[in-house]
């Protein structure tokens, strides 16, 4: 008995065990609710069916996440993500839809690369006011969070762009090897930044920074240089990101697009593992937030819920995940559950010595 309760312990101990069983919960209780939820045909030699849209939608809000793990890693945040999803997709349709032939795969190029560029001087403007200025990161984004959009409406004039591009649409639709381009581009981006964070001391230095940047700074690391790329980065990503969005219904809206994707960022990296304060990060954790929340917005336009109602019963889930996945809120309701007394904070006082 006590083998297999160690074994318990054990597994349910391990960090992506509860967000895990969160998914599949979710995912049973969708298939009881609709039991052709779980199935995938081939259609026109492309995967087709609703987990094939959920990992397809879940690209972008991936992609932000992944920037925003690394942010937070740091000891920062980042709330400026859906602002530059937003300005990069503008961006992109206002070129494209200037060009004679919308189709024309150098012109939808050269969109891509413009839109990227302004995103990544976004991400070091950022950079600057957090790791150089020193302002403090949510004031600093909050700047980017209200004037990006300001400056989205701008590039579009306060009208929604309609492109009509193929091969910009592809990156939000397109497939390859039977699979959405999107995924694809998400898979390709995680194991990127895995590759860079975990089999280089790049990922040492960023939870170095995050966990004590002034001790990190005395023992010889660029602390602010690494802050300064971090926030680059986050930008980056966003800007795919918005590409994504964006190409998903070939039109950009400077006011919509990313709304809120920052908030649904920063709870799949919770969920994930990492904490707020900085310091160690889980990648693999953040894109299992990412697949929660995507399964859980599908979930509630599925059960026909109200948009009015949609965003509290989301909240509500995401607080039971990260509660069931706290050890402490663990604890305590587990020895609840038992009838054991809970832990002394009174510290043990000294023995009084007898003397010889």
């Amino acid at each position: 008995m006590n083998d297999v309760l160690g074994r318990y312990r054990a597994l349910t101990g391990q960090r992506l065990f509860w967000p895990a069983a969160v998914l599949v919960v979710m995912l049973a209780a969708n298939t009881i609710y609709r039991p052709g939820f779980l199935s995938v045909e081939v259609k026109d030699g492309h995967l087709y069916g609703t987990l094939i849209d959920i990992l397809r939608l879940s690209a972008p809000l991936i992609l932000v996440a992944l920037g925003m793990t690394v942010v937070i890693s740091t000891g920062g945040i980042d709330l400026s993500v859906g602002s530059v999803c937003a300005i990069s997709g503008a961006v992109a349709c206002v070129y494209i839809s200037q060009q004679p032939d919308q189709n024309n795969l150098p012109a939808v190029l050269t969109a891509l690369a413009m839109a990227l560029g302004i995103a990544l001087v976004l991400g070091a403007w950022n950079g600057v006011l957090v790791a150089v200025i020193g302002i403090q990161p949510i004031i600093a984004t909050l700047i980017l969070m209200v004037a990006g959009r300001g400056l989205a409406q701008l590039i579009t004039e306060g009208q929604i762009v309609t492109i009509n591009s193929g091969p910009y649409r592809a990156i939000g639709l397109g497939h390859v090897l039977t699979l959405p381009l999107a995924i694809l581009i998400a898979l390709v981006a995680a194991l990127l930044v895995a590759a860079f964070t975990r089999r280089t001391a790049l990922g040492m230095i960023i939870e170095s920074v995050g966990g004590n940047a002034e001790a990190s700074r005395l023992a010889g690391i660029r602390s602010g240089r690494v802050v300064f790329l971090a926030y680059v980065l986050s930008a980056g990503c966003a800007a795919i990101a918005g590409f994504m969005m964006t190409a998903n219904v070939s039109s950009a809206d400077g006011n919509a697009a990313g709304l809120w994707v920052e908030l649904d960022a920063i709870l799949a990296v919770v969920i994930g593992g990492t904490s707020l304060a900085g310091g160690r990060f889980f990648l693999s954790g953040t894109i299992l937030g990412a697949l929660i929340i995507q399964t859980l917005t599908t979930t509630v336009y599925a059960m026909d819920i109200s948009p009015q109602t949609s965003l509290l019963f989301k909240a509500v889930v995401v607080i039971a995940v990260c509660l069931i996945q706290a050890p402490a809120f663990r604890a305590r309701f587990g020895r609840r559950r038992s009838g054991a007394p809970p832990p002394s904070t009174v510290p043990d006082q000294p023995k009084a010595q007898v003397p010889a």
